[in-house]
């Protein structure tokens, strides 16, 4: 343990704990994750990151939230520069550039990806649910889309998860498909 790390505050540790599992649950998922990995990349001991925490289950659980979080102040933080009266399509859109923003950070779409990929667990199906919903109740009441605006925008994310989870925007330029299909989905950007 370095002099760094044995000089943080509890929050701190914490905070580098949760770090550390944003990047091990993003690469490996929730099953395929181990607190014995994450404590070693903060740093730590896999006891204290229990002690810490109480269970695997209960840190995935913080992190996954973590996670919807941020989408959801990304999402805050786009609507914050717009005027109270503008267009849904101006607020969708600054709401997309957000969110491929944040999620250029891949271990911000994985962790996500994981758990909403968790909706049959008993325990993890519900929080992804939730997390879900969270994130359409700020695109719904704060951005102040439609139903269908809110669905729209929804299935737009999905396709922009799926083709940034294949990283298909860097290898655009090898596939004149994966070009079509990249530039209708981020047009000007590629």
């Amino acid at each position: 343990m370095s002099e760094q790390t044995a000089r943080m505050s509890s929050d701190e540790r914490r905070e580098q704990v949760l770090d550390a599992a944003l990047v091990v649950f993003g690469e490996k998922g929730y099953a395929g994750g181990t607190t014995d990995e994450i404590a070693r990349r903060a740093g730590i001991s896999q006891a204290y990151v229990v002690r810490m925490f109480g269970s695997k289950e209960a840190l995935y659980v913080e992190v996954s939230r973590r996670a919807t979080e941020l989408v959801a102040a990304a999402f805050r933080g786009a609507l914050a520069t717009l005027a109270p009266d503008a267009p849904a399509e101006v607020r969708e859109r600054e709401l997309g550039k957000a969110y491929a923003d944040l999620i250029a950070d891949r271990n911000v779409l994985l962790t996500l990806q994981h758990l909403f990929s968790q909706g049959h667990d008993p325990v993890l199906g519900p929080v992804a649910r939730e997390c879900f919903l969270s994130v359409y109740d700020v695109v719904r009441t704060e951005a102040g889309l439609t139903a269908q605006e809110a669905s729209g925008f929804f299935a737009r994310g999905m396709l922009i998860n799926v083709l940034m989870s294949l990283e298909l925007p860097q290898h655009a330029a090898a596939d004149s498909k994966a070009a079509e299909l990249v530039e209708r989905t981020f047009p000007g950007t590629h």
